[in-house]
C-alpha cells in the first residue's frame, strides 16, 4: 500500500494518478474512529461531514469490521444467479423498518445513482415515458440520473440527456400539479434537497405530490438516498409525512461506509420489474449487506433514532443561539443540517472549521452543511458550537471554496 507521508504529499499522489472529479482534495485521512478521523500528518478532526452522509455508524465501527469480517471469510460474493441468506434478510429488515413488511420488495444496488436509474427504468414499465422531477434536486450522475438532477451546471455538459424529463419549482404545488398527468410515467422527489443546500419540502409538498401521482397514476418515487436510515431521526424521511411512496431509492447510511443501495418497490410497483429486464453484478454483495444490517442492528439497539432527532435539534438551537451576524439560520432536521448564510463564504468557513478540529461540508456557497455519523456525541457537538464562531469571524465577503 502507498504509505502518503502528509498531506501534500497525498495531494500529489492523487493529482498524478487520479481523475478529477470533485478536484484534488487538500486533505488526506488515513484512519477513523466513530466520528473523528486523523489525517497522514496526525492531526485530529470530528468529522461532521461523514463520508456525505455515507458513515452511519461513524468509522471502524466495531459491528460493521466483525460483521464484514465474518462474511468475507463465509461467503463473498454470489451474483444474482443464486440467493444469498444475508440479502434476503437484509430485504426483510428494510421493509419492516419500513413499515412495509408484506407490502414490498426490494432490488439492491450498488450506489445512490444506480437506485435512480433503476427507479427510472421501473418508472418505464408503466407503459408511459414523461417525468416529473424538482428545480435543484439531486439523483445522482449517471446519465438517467443526470436527467432527474435538477441542477443545470451538473446537467449541461454531459447534453443531450433522456428526453421527456420536466423540472418544476421545489415546493410549488401549482406547478407540481400542472405538470403530471395521465401521460406522466413518474415523479421523483426528495423530501429534503441535500445537495442543494439542505432545504426540506415545505409542509403539504409530499403530501399534494401524493395526491396528484394518486390522481393521475403516476408513480411517486422518493429518494431517500441522503434522508434514509436514520438521517432525519427516523428510518425514512416519508415516515414523518403520513405518506407512503410508490418507489423509495436509498443508499448511502445503509452501508455503513460500504456500497451498497437498494430500490423498494411498493405494492403494485414492487412487481413492474421482470426477469432479465436490469442487471448489477454487485448489488446485494453479501459482504455489504452483512455491513448493512449491523447498521440495522446497531440503530435499533442504540436508540440512535431518537440520539439523532435530540442532537440535531441540539445543535440547530445552539447555532441559532450564537446570534451571529453571518449565520441566517438552520435548515434541516435530524443530524442533516443546512448553516444558511449572509454572505457566499461557506468554502472560508469550512477552511477554519477544518483547521480548528472539523470537518464540515460547504454544499453550496452560502450554506455549511453538517452530515455527521449518527454516533456524534454531544461532546463533540458542543465542541463544534464553541468553535463555530471563530470559523465564522475568519471569514471575509469573498468565497474561497
Amino acid at each position: 500500500m502507498t504509505t502518503l507521508k502528509s498531506n501534500e504529499d497525498g495531494r500529489q499522489h492523487w493529482q498524478s494518478a487520479v481523475m478529477d472529479n470533485y478536484g484534488t482534495p487538500g486533505l488526506t485521512l488515513v484512519r477513523g474512529e466513530g466520528a473523528r478521523v486523523w489525517d497522514a500528518a496526525g492531526d485530529e478532526y470530528v468529522d461532521l461531514v461523514g463520508g456525505i452522509a455515507v458513515n452511519a455508524l461513524g468509522h471502524a465501527h466495531p459491528d460493521v469490521v466483525r460483521a464484514v469480517t465474518e462474511q468475507i471469510a463465509t461467503l463473498g460474493h454470489t451474483s444474482n444467479l443464486y440467493v444469498n441468506p444475508v440479502a434476503v434478510e437484509l430485504a426483510e429488515a428494510l421493509l419492516d423498518v419500513a413499515g412495509l413488511s408484506g407490502q414490498g420488495k426490494v432490488l439492491f444496488v450498488n450506489s445512490g445513482a444506480e437506485a435512480n436509474e433503476a427507479a427510472l427504468k421501473i418508472s418505464r414499465l408503466t407503459g408511459r415515458s414523461r417525468i416529473v422531477a424538482a428545480e435543484g434536486a439531486f439523483h445522482g450522475r449517471t446519465m438517467g440520473a443526470l436527467t432527474l438532477t435538477g441542477q443545470p451546471g451538473k446537467r449541461d455538459p454531459f447534453a443531450p440527456l433522456l428526453p421527456g424529463v420536466t423540472h418544476v419549482p421545489f415546493g410549488d404545488i401549482e406547478a407540481l400539479r400542472n405538470a403530471v398527468d395521465s401521460e406522466t410515467a413518474a415523479v421523483f422527489l426528495e423530501s429534503v434537497l441535500g445537495e442543494a443546500g439542505v432545504i426540506p419540502a415545505p409542509d403539504g409538498y409530499l403530501q399534494a405530490a401524493r395526491e396528484i401521482t394518486k390522481a393521475t397514476g403516476a408513480l411517486l418515487v422518493l429518494d431517500e438516498v441522503q434522508t434514509g436510515i436514520g438521517r432525519l431521526g427516523t428510518w425514512f424521511g416519508f415516515q414523518q409525512t403520513g405518506i407512503v411512496p410508490d418507489v423509495i431509492t436509498l443508499a448511502k447510511g445503509v452501508g455503513g461506509g460500504l456500497p451498497l443501495g437498494a430500490v423498494i418497490g411498493v405494492g403494485a410497483a414492487g412487481d413492474l420489474l421482470k426477469p432479465g429486464q436490469h442487471g448489477t453484478t454487485f448489488g446485494g454483495n453479501p459482504v455489504c449487506c452483512a455491513a448493512g444490517l449491523a447498521v440495522l442492528r446497531a440503530i435499533a439497539r442504540d436508540n440512535l433514532l431518537d440520539h439523532v432527532s435530540a442532537l440535531g435539534k441540539d445543535i440547530a438551537a445552539g447555532v441559532e443561539a450564537l446570534g451571529h451576524p453571518l449565520v441566517t439560520g438552520v435548515r434541516g432536521s435530524g443530524l442533516l443540517l443546512g448553516i444558511g448564510l449572509r454572505e457566499p463564504v461557506s468554502g472560508a468557513v469550512a477552511k477554519a472549521a477544518q483547521e480548528a478540529g472539523y470537518l464540515v461540508n460547504p454544499v453550496a456557497p452560502d450554506t455549511v452543511r453538517l452530515a455527521p455519523p449518527l454516533v456524534l456525541d454531544e461532546q463533540q457537538a458542543r465542541g463544534f458550537l464553541a468553535a463555530l464562531p471563530g470559523a465564522l469571524d475568519s471569514t471575509t465577503t469573498k468565497d474561497t471554496d
